[in-house]
């Protein structure tokens, strides 16, 4: 794995954004300060930063940026807690903190880079300030329309992982398994501590077990953590209960708009959190977009041939 990635690599200066609404986003950035831009958006929503990350670049051509979104990581206030407001954590206004943010780096265009949630993260932006961006590489693409949020949390992927998904369930009465999602948002909104910490587990051990072609124990490991859960569980059953403020097929309805910016879509053939119906489809609508299939390769950014395939999309832009 170590031969696709490029060697850790330290933060070079971090710190704290005010962007308003009481948010305070945390920021690092590394790399070459005279090289190429690229922002590297984490998945989740409400996983955060990830070290590893910045080894998809390389180190001498690169200005890798990146930041916990509202709510995530150590960006303030942290959403674990069912009283912390929700209001003004959407995925409009992680677009606009994003804006925010490259206007503050003074940036004028940078590369996107990012996997599932952050994919989705990733399009919405470039769709939004398509001059802003110089090209896309995505990994494992999610664009939260009805029909991918049907297979993951309302029984698709089941018929994959059947003892998980009754592991899913059962924290939920009988009467809010007719959709998870929905019974999920009313646990996690419970004023009972141990309801909130058992449901947000067992919401996150469900995305642990089905995230690599293979089990990896260490995705479920850190997936069961309750500091973890809490806070990506809330998040993101927050953000798909609404479908994240998107009109329902947006991000494919959309992709015109990012015709001139060259992209990369790299997505595990047997990815069964997000299958690769919705990177096809996105690549058909996407004018100058490019498809790696990696065969053998599930949702995990370390299944066999991900990573190879990253490194190749960002030494081709570099």
């Amino acid at each position: 794995m170590d031969d696709d990635l490029y060697p850790p690599l330290p933060v070079r200066a971090e710190g704290l954004l005010d962007v308003g609404d009481g948010h305070r986003i945390f920021c690092q950035d590394a790399g070459n300060p005279d090289g190429k831009p690229v922002m590297v958006l984490h998945g989740g929503p409400g996983s955060g930063i990830a070290s590893m990350s910045r080894r998809h670049f390389d180190p001498d051509a690169y200005r890798i940026i990146q930041f916990d979104q509202r709510g995530a990581g150590r960006s303030t206030p942290n959403i674990g807690e069912p009283d912390a407001d929700l209001a003004t954590n959407t995925l409009w206004h992680l677009v606009s903190d994003l804006e925010l943010l490259r206007e503050r780096l003074n940036i004028e265009r940078w590369q996107l880079f990012g996997g599932s949630w952050g994919s989705t993260l990733a399009l919405a932006y470039a769709q939004t300030h398509p001059s802003r961006v110089s090209e896309i590489v995505l990994r494992g693409v999610f664009t939260v329309r009805g029909s991918e949020l049907d297979w993951i949390y309302r029984g698709g992927a089941a018929n994959l992982f059947p003892a998980e998904w009754e592991e899913f369930l059962a924290p939920l009465p009988e009467n809010l398994r007719k959709d998870p999602l929905a019974g999920y948002g009313e646990l996690l909104a419970s004023e009972d501590r141990g309801v909130r910490e058992r449901a947000a587990i067992a919401w996150s051990v469900w995305e642990g077990a089905t995230v690599a072609l293979l089990p990896q124990e260490a995705f479920r490991n850190q997936y069961a953590s309750p500091a973890f859960a809490l806070t990506f569980a809330r998040l993101a059953v927050h953000y798909f209960r609404h479908g994240a403020w998107l009109e329902e097929g947006q991000l494919i309805r959309d992709a015109g708009r990012l015709a001139g910016i060259p992209g990369v879509l790299v997505q595990g053939r047997y990815d069964s959190v997000c299958p690769p119906i919705t990177a096809y489809q996105l690549h058909r609508a996407w004018p100058g977009s490019s498809l790696q299939l990696t065969e053998g390769a599930g949702h995990a950014v370390n299944d066999p041939g991900i990573l190879a395939a990253l490194r190749a999309a960002t030494d081709g832009f570099r």
